[in-house]
């Protein structure tokens, strides 16, 4: 008895790397479409960077990733180390600090295309993840972020998403309290980072004083509006009076059908994120399938620009049917009228044209053949 080839063999693919077929693909094409879509309607142009770039010109941009963390080979022309990109926002934030330094902003750009990471997670074993996105450059303001959220939800609906969670986070707030009304050493803001993630309240309680203060921002996380009234309480000094009001004003355009939920002390995945970040969850989905906020760019000349965008990692959906259609499709027989056969494809329909007598046009996926210049269904 011959074993079984060892996963991926069979088509001389690297684990965490696989193909789309029929139907996939194409919904996986027409998901990102319709994305794209309502992106260019909101006034974002895209653009598409390259798959690679040198290794230290990518590094140098993602602030979330380390050298060994990319997936990486020599260039044989050049003779330098090249980084298949593991997300396009460094890209985006390249080209416009570049190519398009001088457009006039807020700049709207839009991308979409695949991406690589050197290892994959439990919860996501795939490697290669397809990323579309927005960014809004030259501003990170409330107006800013009020449209980047309101643009990714009009995307996952226009895609068909429905019961969508939106999750609040302040990336920087414990750096901003830290600094001010909660002071905190260097080493104790990593601890109080690292209890908070876990929600661990006694193991914050054991950091002391100053960590314990931090006790209540567990408690701060939920549903929003309850949430955010339990933040309000604790905003020392007006130190997060500003963030405060953003969030509400955030959240107000946002429509009733869509849940909100706020967790002001979440780091992952947010790792360059400033004053304001959210994430994305879908019902019937584990995990979040999007996420955004805002960042700074870095320009060649070591100056800053401000940023709001958000990205979205569609593959979960596509795999659980999002962007299939049922395809009209024809079988036209040999001898068929050309221009009838035009004018259906035309009217949205497919057609499938017959290269041989006895070809089974049922077999072929056809739901109709065209017989005598009329259309009757398998």
């Amino acid at each position: 008895m011959t074993a079984a080839p060892p996963r991926g063999a069979q088509g001389l693919l690297p684990e965490g790397l696989s193909d789309r077929l029929p139907p996939q693909a194409e919904a996986s094409a027409r998901l990102a479409r319709k994305v794209l879509d309502t992106l260019a309607a909101h006034g974002y142009d895209r653009v598409m960077p390259p798959l690679a770039e040198f290794e230290e010109t990518l590094i140098g941009r993602l602030k979330s990733a380390r050298a060994q963390d990319l997936l990486r080979v020599v260039d044989p022309v050049s003779q330098r180390t090249l980084a298949i990109r593991p997300d396009m926002t460094a890209q985006v934030g390249r080209i416009a600090t570049s190519r398009l330094a001088g457009a006039q902003r807020p700049l709207r750009l839009s991308y979409s295309g695949p991406v690589v990471r050197l290892r994959a997670n439990q919860l996501r074993p795939e490697r290669e993840r397809l990323q579309v996105g927005a960014e809004l450059i030259g501003t990170d303001s409330v107006a800013a972020a009020v449209e980047i959220v309101n643009v990714a939800i009009e995307a996952l609906q226009a895609a068909g998403v429905t019961g969508i969670t939106i999750d609040f986070t302040l990336p920087d707030l414990i750096d901003t309290l830290a600094a001010g009304p909660l002071p905190l050493s260097e080493d104790e803001i990593e601890s109080v980072r690292a209890e908070l993630d876990a929600k661990d309240a006694g193991a914050l309680v054991a950091l002391g004083e100053g960590p314990a203060a931090y006790l209540p921002l567990i408690e701060a996380a939920g549903p929003f509006h309850a949430a955010m009234e339990k933040l309000e309480a604790l905003d020392i000094g007006g130190a997060l009076a500003s963030r405060i009001a953003g969030l509400r004003a955030i959240a107000k355009p946002i429509g009733w059908d869509i849940t909100l939920t706020l967790d002001p002390t979440e780091r992952h995945g947010f790792e360059y994120q400033l004053w304001f970040g959210f994430s994305i969850f879908a019902e019937g989905f584990v995990g979040e399938i999007g996420r955004g906020g805002s960042y700074a760019i870095v320009r060649p000349d070591g100056s800053e620009e401000p940023a709001m965008g958000f990205s979205l990692y569609p593959d979960p959906l596509i795999d659980a049917g999002f962007g299939r259609v049922e395809a009209r499709r024809v079988f036209l027989p040999i001898g068929h009228d050309g221009e009838q056969a035009a004018k259906l494809r035309a009217e949205g329909w497919q057609t499938i044209a017959a290269l041989s007598e006895g070809e089974d046009g049922a077999a072929l996926g056809c739901t109709h053949w065209l017989e005598g210049g009329a259309l009757s269904a398998y």
